[in-house]
């Protein structure tokens, strides 16, 4: 417990949290097959930046989102934890791959929209030949789907 407060404490003195989200894609075996940080405080967020602990309060969420996965029949399951200042809501898909959003402000809306764009993309991905199904998502067309969206519905 003490790590993770020296950790919030040097992410928040570094950070101005301000419309902040980190958005991750989390395969069957709890592997992170995609991450990409949004951030509408004007700057660019450092693709390094802190990652570590985005994807420890992600990671502690799974358990929370794979219970919430079996009570509902919902792909998504809006907010599921908060830690903190975070929120993390979460969007399953028909293959069971969970899509985590850490946000620090409520944007049900804008998160619901970037969920479903997201999943359209995802599922395109997943039907590409050259793709493995469970694999780290390298493309870059994926990734500039996954800029656009985020600017669209959550930083816009």
């Amino acid at each position: 417990t003490k790590l993770i407060n020296c950790l919030i404490h040097f992410y928040k003195r570094d950070f101005v949290m301000s419309g902040t989200y980190y958005f991750v894609i989390v395969g069957h075996n709890d592997n992170p097959l995609f991450e990409v940080e949004f951030s509408s405080s004007g700057r660019e967020v450092r693709k390094d930046d802190h990652r570590h602990l985005n994807q420890f309060i992600a990671h502690a969420a799974l358990d929370l989102v794979d219970e919430h996965m079996l009570r509902t029949p919902n792909m998504y399951l809006k907010i599921v934890d908060k830690f903190n200042e975070w929120f993390v809501s979460a969007f399953v898909t028909a293959s069971r791959q969970r899509f985590i959003m850490l946000h620090d402000l409520k944007n049900e809306d804008g998160i619901k929209s970037f969920f479903s764009e997201m999943y359209e993309t995802y599922i395109k991905q997943v039907m590409n030949p050259f793709y493995s199904i469970n694999t780290p998502i390298k493309s870059v067309h994926f990734e500039k789907k996954a800029q656009f969206y985020g600017r669209k519905f959550l930083t816009g």
